[in-house]
């Protein structure tokens, strides 16, 4: 009886880690570091970044399982926030 209920609990603690992780959207983003981006999202980060410092790499889920770069940099005092997506295109800017 009592292997009967460990064995339930782990099935159920692992059933609800894998459905945490399989729901895009429902947890906050991973922290990237920027050198290990493909090529193609460091280049536009940097052209986008205009000479600012790239404080942060954030990788952002969507709802829709989509998912793109938010890049947080610092410039003459003032921060900004653009996204890319993973192949590089540039996405939107944030107020």
């Amino acid at each position: 009886m009592k292997t009967m209920k460990a064995v339930l609990a782990i099935t159920i603690g692992v059933g609800l880690s894998l459905s945490m992780v399989a729901e895009p959207g429902k947890h906050p983003g991973e922290k990237v570091d920027l050198k290990s981006l493909p090529a193609s999202v460091q280049e536009t980060i940097n052209q986008k970044a205009a000479g600012g410092n790239v404080v942060k790499v954030m990788r952002e889920d969507d709802p829709d399982g989509k998912w793109n770069y938010e890049v947080l940099v610092k410039a003459n005092g003032k921060d900004s926030k653009f996204e890319v997506d993973p192949n590089g295109n540039f996405v939107k800017q944030h107020e």
